[in-house]
């Protein structure tokens, strides 16, 4: 195949990413941007590698039974909704498949075993309006400042509202990129991103702002977004260091609380710009009732929480155990948790700053909840995770092929196997799928 290249193709399945997965009549795999599950097109080949070739749909000759049409006019070239145009029982299914696919390919279970270990994944929020926060990009376009969403060809795309927001806080796109163009037309401001995130339950808003450190007009900034959006809190990030390395070197309060609050169970927890916090709440609060309740808790267990965060499951583990000892190495996250616990008024928490493996807790744990990042546990967690009395453990992940990697780690060890598997759709549009492990000593 040249670049360039038409070809017919009829669409297999989706990859674990935006795009389609299709096969050449000589047995080529081809990722297929704009394509579907069951769609046949004709594409454009833009790029041929000696194992695989990438395309872009330029006609669809036959629609999947499952392409759909999106509510979203952006949603083709905006990167925030990559499977917009595939229903969502299919997105389902599809992101169910993608678990099971790591699981052999990555983590070699026998099919048969991964099958019945993952269960149906679950749908715990709407669709669309789903979303707490989105993130704004900045750049300056022939001296002109643009703001808009990140696209799926990685420049900015101006948009006037985001329906991946919440229906009462869709408008806050266009609100806060005006307020900045217009805010930019006679100054330097150095943003780099602007966070908004909205709570559909407590109200708050909060506009971030990620800057260069400097100077930076900061009463007009605040004034001119306070009248435009109405925002609870209004911060300045500030980050300093190489592109691919920036680091928070401070977080200024330019109007409001300087924080931002939200609500997830039983719990009201307050979180800084710079701090996690998962963009579908009530989709956490599905994460929290699986991961807490396959513990079967206890009030006399004493509980292990590793790479915490702000106190998502933190908080819930201190009310219904004796005990909790809770590992974050985020800054930021770590001064949030004491916050959260203090006003929680819970002081059966030992909360505690570093890294996992190095603070791993000096303790023996009855239960024990594991929430990493996309990179999953580093090796030496896992061992020290074998070493432990505990019962059980819940890996909650964000991404299937560290966690196949690291549940054949556990089963190595033979300690701790997996009792079940269950994905959760926390990010309704797109390819990405939380998990929910349960693993019991053998």
């Amino acid at each position: 195949m040249t670049q360039d290249s038409l070809l017919e193709l009829s669409i297999e399945r989706m990859a674990y990413g935006p795009d389609a997965i299709s096969h050449t009549p000589e047995g080529k795999t081809v990722f297929v941007s704009g394509a579907v599950a069951g769609d046949v097109v004709r594409a454009q080949i833009v790029s041929d590698g000696d194992s695989f070739a990438r395309a872009k749909v330029e006609e669809i000759v036959e629609p999947s039974p499952n392409r759909v049409t999106p509510p979203c006019p952006y949603a083709s070239v905006c990167g925030g909704c990559p499977w917009a145009a595939l229903s969502r029982e299919a997105q389902l299914e599809a992101k169910r498949s993608n678990v099971l696919d790591s699981l052999v390919r990555i983590g070699h279970m026998e099919a048969t075993r991964a099958n019945e270990l993952v269960r149906p994944c679950e749908a715990p929020s709407d669709a669309w309006g789903y979303r707490n926060k989105v993130e704004l990009g900045f750049a300056r376009v022939k001296g002109r400042a643009l703001v808009g969403m990140h696209g799926a060809d990685q420049g900015l795309v101006k948009v006037d509202s985001c329906p991946l927001l919440d229906k009462r806080n869709a408008k806050l796109v266009k609100a806060v990129s005006g307020s900045l163009t217009y805010l930019s037309g006679s100054q330097e401001l150095g943003i780099e991103r602007i966070g908004i995130r909205a709570s559909r339950r407590t109200r708050d808003i909060e506009i971030a702002l990620w800057t260069k450190t400097g100077p930076f007009p900061r009463a007009q900034v605040a004034k001119v977004l306070a009248d435009a959006t109405k925002a609870s809190s209004i911060v300045r990030v500030m980050t300093k260091g190489p592109s691919k390395a920036r680091r928070v070197s401070g977080v200024e309060r330019l109007g409001g609380k300087g924080y931002w609050e939200e609500r997830i169970g039983e719990e009201t927890m307050a979180v800084s710009a710079p701090s996690f916090f998962q963009v579908n709440t009530a989709g956490a609060e599905r994460l929290v009732q699986l991961a807490l309740d396959g513990l079967a808790l206890d009030e006399d267990d004493e509980a292990m929480d590793l790479y915490c965060g702000a106190g998502t499951f933190t908080l819930p583990l201190a009310r219904r155990t004796g005990f909790v000892s809770a590992v974050e190495s985020y800054g930021p996250a770590v001064r949030d948790l004491r916050r959260n616990l203090e006003r929680a008024h819970l002081d059966n928490v030992d909360a505690v700053g570093g890294d996992a493996g190095r603070e791993f807790p000096d303790t023996d744990a009855d239960v024990i909840v594991v929430d990493p990042p996309r990179a999953g546990l580093a090796e030496d967690v896992v061992h020290q995770l074998c070493e432990q009395p505990a019962r059980a453990i819940a890996y909650v992940s964000c991404d299937p092929a560290t966690l196949a990697r690291d549940i054949a780690r556990f089963e190595e060890s033979g300690v701790f196997v997996p009792k079940s598997i269950t994905p959760v759709d926390l990010f309704p549009q797109t390819f990405h799928v939380e998990t929910v492990t349960l693993m019991t000593k053998r």
